[in-house]
């Protein structure tokens, strides 16, 4: 069940939400397809799941409580380049380490969510999003790939030992179809220049046991948030707090969010994405190591991690690297595209390489980056009731982070894991 905390200052649904800039842009986006029809549930909502098992999946809990029964319960597979043996430790890559977070769309061994059936065209990577986490242990990235992105799909190895034959121009989501985790990690190494070290994917339902192991995660939304596709009833704007099943209805939702596309879609999850990690690194969730263990239990459970991401004790550095990253310096981006497009891009997603490319040159570089626009506007607005920002604590004697303030701008959406945002919804 949600929980609503009434917030009786949330602007009025008639006052505009975005500036001439933004408004232009979300006039041109159009609703762009997929390539096979989604089921009920849909599978966007599994990169909080993911997410949820990369960021915070053990750290102290895993390091305290019963490491055999996690450890025992691992779905592992080896990524191109993987080497035998136990893997480097973090500390050893140059310009920090990434981490891909997919998720499947299958409908195996899902109790009937999404649906029995499953097109001819496979199993797809419906969610797709890289970790960047610097070498200094100071600032982190998530790039969200939209699903129907445009891109070359390199010659990947299948299961049975062959290799399928390259593509010049397919949807990032065929990916998994033909070669599994390491043929979408191939794909988005080539795509974006880094190198993937480690990689997990999850199914439907991990979102629903690990927001319960969790306990929930608070959610703003700006008005009504009823979706007849996915279920989700949301009828005033406020704050709850989902878990479960609503949980998943809110991210898979499409229809009642933004103006209706994956690209507000995955706006509008950013704002549950920071809360969440608000949420985790929070004193109370950081200190509940029973919360903890669950949470870490259900990653596992619902997850085939990467040789390397499933060795407990490069899970437990993860952790310990990413813990003590301050809010303001985790961003939650996404690969700048757009749809509308023609030829190849017709109803998909065409990236925008200018802004990519500088993007992905500061994440190569270690460079941390600050958005030009605190939200979107149009999937996401800033929360009108948002606690006040705390002051920023004093720079520690040798410490050589710089300041917020003088960190480059970049012009992609987003948002920083410190920013209280609202979903933008469309009640129809």
């Amino acid at each position: 069940m949600s929980e609503l905390r009434p917030r009786s200052e949330l602007r009025s649904r008639s006052v505009a939400r975005t500036s001439p800039k933004k408004t232009s842009q979300a006039q041109a986006l159009a609703r762009h397809g997929r390539l096979k029809k989604p089921g009920p549930w849909g599978s966007i909502a599994k990169i909080v799941a993911g997410s949820l098992a990369v960021l915070l999946v053990s750290g102290a809990a895993v390091g305290s409580v019963a490491l055999d029964s996690i450890y025992g319960q691992r779905d592992t597979v080896t990524l191109v380049g993987e080497t035998e043996g136990p893997p480097p430790q973090i500390g050893s890559y140059e310009g920090g380490f990434n981490i891909l977070i997919a998720g499947s769309d299958t409908r195996e061994g899902q109790g009937g969510i999404g649906g029995t059936t499953q097109d001819a065209s496979g199993e797809l990577n419906d969610v797709n999003m890289i970790l960047h986490v610097a070498a200094d242990r100071q600032s982190a990235v998530a790039i969200s790939f939209p699903r129907d992105m445009v891109m070359g799909i390199p010659e990947c190895p299948s299961s049975n030992g062959d290799y399928n034959k390259p593509f010049s121009t397919e949807s990032l989501n065929t990916a998994l179809s033909y070669g599994g985790l390491p043929c979408v990690a191939m794909t988005l190494s080539e795509f974006t220049g880094l190198d993937i070290q480690f990689a997990g994917i999850i199914t439907f339902d991990g979102v629903i046991q690990m927001t319960n192991a969790i306990g929930g995660v608070d959610v703003c939304i700006d008005g009504p948030l009823v979706d007849r596709y996915t279920g989700i009833n949301l009828p005033e704007a406020g704050t709850y707090n989902l878990a479960g099943w609503e949980a998943l209805a809110f991210l898979r939702s499409r229809h009642g969010v933004g103006d209706g596309s994956d690209l507000t879609r995955i706006s509008s999850q950013q704002v549950y994405l920071s809360s969440m990690v608000r949420t985790l690194k929070s004193s109370e969730t950081l200190g509940d190591y029973k919360k903890l263990y669950n949470l870490a239990d259900a990653a596992i459970a619902n997850m085939q991690l990467s040789k390397g991401l499933a060795d407990i004790p490069t899970m437990v550095s993860i952790a310990l690297a990413l813990k003590d990253i301050p809010l303001d310096r985790i961003q939650f981006v996404q690969y700048p595209g757009s749809t509308g497009g023609t030829g190849v891009y017709s109803g998909k997603v065409q990236p925008n390489q200018y802004l990519g490319d500088q993007m992905m040159e500061l994440v190569a570089a270690d460079q941390p980056f600050v958005l030009e626009e605190a939200t979107d506007g149009t999937g996401s607005i800033l929360d009108p009731n948002a606690p006040a920002a705390e002051p920023a604590p004093e720079a520690t004697e040798g410490a050589t982070a710089a300041p917020v303030e003088d960190l480059p701008t970049i012009d992609v959406r987003g948002q920083s894991a410190a920013t209280f945002s609202c979903s933008v919804t469309n009640y129809y």
